[in-house]
């Protein structure tokens, strides 16, 4: 395996990508300083590294009315192998789950989960989360208000960045699509979010 360094420009193509993914590659080229074919060919060649990993469309949650965030801590009654790929099969079905980590502490997973309303998020609960083999502990905090969400990675033009590249390989056409549950280790969070403390729900009595 071979590690790739990017230079500035890689970085400033990145960036102006982030901020605008529909920028035509003239658009492109005009901001990051280049002519149209060598900026052509550096965003082929992130795609083929797997730096860009694909192009969305981001949403408005409000507009479709998406209304309600909640944040959810699971225990799970053992932490063997089978019963953690057991859920995150189970995780991934699930649609209202934007994210899902493995977690330190007490708990072993963290969703961040998006539904229309409360009953939605107890429909989610009772009758889906709590339904998965294995859950032992619930515990739920709604978001009252969005105070900052980015999409934006931190890359500094200023600092080095390498990375690792497959030979002869694109990860963009051979990478299966990813699973929104990451073993993703982070570091313990208090057992609150926005200043409210999580309930604790056992899933045969399980609520809000």
């Amino acid at each position: 395996m071979m590690t790739t360094a990017l230079d500035r420009i890689d970085i400033k193509i990145l960036n102006e990508l982030q901020q605008n993914a529909n920028l035509t590659n003239v658009q492109l080229a005009s901001r990051v300083n280049l002519s149209p074919s060598p900026c052509l060919a550096r965003v082929k060649n992130l795609e083929k590294l797997g730096v860009i990993d694909r192009r969305i469309a981001v949403l408005d949650a409000a507009i479709l009315g998406i209304g309600v965030t909640a944040f959810i801590q699971i225990k799970l009654e053992k932490q063997a192998q089978i019963s953690l790929e057991s859920f995150t099969r189970a995780i991934d079905r699930l649609n209202q789950v934007m994210e899902c980590y493995l977690i330190t502490g007490d708990h072993d997973y963290l969703l961040r989960v998006m539904v229309a309303d409360i009953e939605d998020l107890e429909d989610l609960i009772v009758n889906k989360i709590s339904r998965i083999p294995g859950v032992s502990c619930i515990r739920s905090n709604l978001a009252l208000k969005r105070i900052s969400h980015k999409t934006v990675l931190p890359i500094d033009t200023n600092r080095p960045v390498t990375v690792k590249a497959h030979v002869g390989a694109s990860k963009q056409m051979a990478r299966p699509a990813k699973p929104r549950c990451e073993s993703t280790i982070q570091g313990r969070n208090e057992n609150e979010i926005g200043g409210e403390p999580f309930r604790t729900l056992v899933p045969s009595t399980v609520g809000l």
